[in-house]
Parts: C-alpha cells; sequence; structure tokens
C-alpha cells in the first residue's frame, strides 16, 4: 500500500477514533450524573482498575500495553474532568516526584494544588479543599517515609489507592561539572544517590531543601550550584542535564498513597494498610501477628514508629494482602482488635501495579 493511501487509512482510523471518545465521553457524563445524585466519588480506583485489565486483556498489539495504559490514563483523566472538576493535592511545587506521581494516575486533564508539607496535603483534603491528595510513603532504597506514616495516626482519611512511581534523579545546572560547588536536593534524594555523588563530586556543599523542585528552583538563581531533581524540572527551570540515572540503584521506586474521604471497594487483587499499639508485655508483637498466620493472611511490610503520646510506646505499620470485606481478613482483624491497646484500619485499595 501506498504512503497516501496509508495516510488516507489513518485520517479514517482517527475519525472513527474521534466519534468513539465523544460517544464514550457522554456515557462518562451520564455515569457522573449518577454517582454525584447518589452522593457517590466520580473517581473509582476499583473500576479504573477493572478497565486497565480489560484494556490490557483485549490488547493483540502492536502497542504495548505501558503506552495502551498512558492512552487510557488520559481518556480516564477526561473522562473524570467531564463527571466533575477534580482538584488533586501532592507535595511539592510543579514538577516534583509527588507531581509526577498524580500526573501519572490522574492524567492532565484534572487540577492539581502543590503543598510545602506533607501534612498541608492532608489538611487540604480534610477541609475539602481537594479531592484527593498523593504523599509519599515508601522508597525501595531509603524504606518509610516517616512523616507520612505519623500524620496517618490523627488523621480521619482513607487511602484510596497506591502509586508506584519508578525514579530516575538528575543532576541539572547551567554550569559544567568542574565548576560546581554546591547541590541542592531533597534529603532523601542525596541517600539516593550517595555513591554517585562521593565518586564524581566529593568536594561539593550538599544542601537540604524541601523538595527536588525547590532545588531546581535554587540552582537556577546560583551560579557554580546544581539540583538533584527530575527531567521535568529540568524543562519547567531550563536547566542542562548534566548526568542522568544517578541513583545508586538501578530499581529505585517510590510507593505513593493517594488519600480521599471515601472507602474502596474490593476487586479481588487488593491491599490494606493498618496500624495498631500494642500491649507492654514479653511476646505482645508476635501475639498481634498471630491471627494473620491462623487465617493465611500474607504481610507485605512492617514497620514501628513512636507513639510520641507515651514514653517508649510505639504504633506498628502493617500491610496485608486481601480486602478488609475480605472474610479471612475481617475474621483476622476482629482477633487483632481483641489483643492489642489500639487498631486502626487506613484503608483497603487495589494493588494495580
Amino acid at each position: 500500500m501506498s504512503l497516501d493511501k496509508l495516510r488516507k487509512k489513518i485520517d479514517s482510523l482517527d475519525a472513527k477514533l474521534i466519534s468513539l471518545l465523544n460517544l464514550r465521553a457522554k456515557a462518562t457524563k451520564e455515569i457522573g450524573k449518577i454517582k454525584i445524585n447518589k452522593g457517590k466519588s466520580v473517581y473509582s480506583p476499583e473500576r479504573e482498575i477493572q478497565v486497565l485489565r480489560k484494556v490490557a486483556g483485549l490488547n493483540k498489539g502492536p502497542l504495548e500495553k505501558r503506552a495502551l495504559e498512558a492512552i487510557y490514563r488520559e481518556v480516564m483523566s477526561a473522562s473524570l474532568a467531564l463527571e466533575k472538576s477534580l482538584t488533586i493535592a501532592y507535595l511539592g511545587p510543579k514538577a516534583s516526584f509527588a507531581n509526577l506521581a498524580a500526573l501519572k494516575r490522574f492524567g492532565s486533564q484534572v487540577n492539581y494544588s502543590g503543598c510545602n508539607s506533607i501534612a498541608d496535603v492532608f489538611t487540604q483534603v480534610e477541609r475539602r479543599e481537594a479531592d484527593y491528595g498523593v504523599v509519599p510513603v515508601e522508597n525501595s532504597i531509603e524504606g518509610a517515609v516517616s512523616h507520612t506514616l505519623d500524620v496517618f495516626v490523627d488523621s480521619e482519611l482513607k487511602i484510596c489507592s497506591q502509586i508506584v512511581l519508578d525514579v530516575s534523579h538528575n543532576l541539572l545546572s547551567n554550569s559544567s561539572k568542574e565548576k560546581i560547588r554546591r547541590i541542592y536536593s531533597n534529603p532523601y534524594v542525596f541517600g539516593q544517590c550517595r555513591n554517585w555523588l562521593q565518586k564524581n563530586l566529593p568536594c561539593a556543599e550538599l544542601i537540604d531543601v524541601a523538595s527536588t523542585t525547590r532545588a531546581a528552583e535554587m540552582a537556577k538563581k546560583d551560579a557554580n550550584s546544581a539540583a538533584i531533581a527530575s527531567t521535568l524540572a529540568s524543562k519547567v527551570y531550563g536547566l542542562k542535564v548534566l548526568a542522568s540515572g544517578i541513583e545508586d540503584s538501578a530499581h529505585n521506586i517510590t510507593r505513593f498513597f493517594v488519600i480521599g474521604t471515601a472507602s474502596v471497594d474490593r476487586t479481588g487483587h487488593d491491599k490494606t494498610s493498618l496500624f495498631f499499639s500494642v500491649k507492654d508485655k514479653v511476646g505482645a508483637l508476635y501475639d498481634m501477628l498471630l491471627p494473620f498466620r491462623k487465617y493465611g493472611i500474607n504481610l507485605t511490610k512492617i514497620e514501628s514508629r513512636p507513639s510520641k503520646k507515651k514514653a517508649w510506646e510505639y504504633y506498628f505499620f502493617i500491610d496485608i494482602l486481601g480486602h478488609q470485606n475480605d472474610e479471612k481478613v475481617k475474621k483476622a482483624l476482629g482477633e487483632l482488635e481483641k489483643k492489642c491497646n489500639y487498631l486502626k484500619i487506613l484503608g483497603s485499595y487495589p494493588i494495580g501495579e
């Protein structure tokens, strides 16, 4: 087939795609009206996962699964905007990694609100100034983001979804590498690039700032300095990428939570996050974990944090496989509640990624 005929074929397919997308959009608007009338949230993580799984199952190529998912993320983002104008709060200014995570989940068609701290993200959602928030909870190199766990203790917000983001760090500057005397970034990021920095810029002063985006802002203003940040930050702040992929581990992944006010229905492939405090006695933690063993429930994470309410009292944050409405999970949590001082379920949500 000639080039001209192939282009005409694409034009014809585009016309059909546009027609079908608009038909889908009309159906989406009707769904939005029904949800709003019933007082339901327009964002449904469980439905989102169902759609993406179905699309992946129907895909016969040559489009790769990742590419098709990215397309459908934007389709669903446009659909959400038609149902209701959503605002998503996230940690940091534009181009922070939390911003990238939020874009990955909600797409470009919703409104975004950058926050100065993790607590501010929670506050915006609690005050209904934002519909959902995106906060970091865990990095594969540095471990748990303790402040996020601490804020959950006194918040009534629930985990609605998780986002897994491959994190790649870059050295950004408008100076040459030889002239760099100061490097700005977030303390967690410095920890993830420690070996590279010691090898390549051992004499540079490392200056902690609140976010990688703030680091890019500082590097833009400060001669003979650099930032460690995302490639998006390099575009937003007009900085050159002097070195890319400078993280010490090739498997540098950060997990984020989407937080909101509503609980999420089960999908059959879920995770539940919770925390509890134990009684001050020998073997207390062992006793707390026995119900999960009894009902064959897998623990994927356990993290301790001081309660800050009583000396030497700790909260234990755990992730388990299963939804809080699954029968065996309900039984295990019921037995756990009888054994511990305090139990709080933070939310059940689709594993998804």
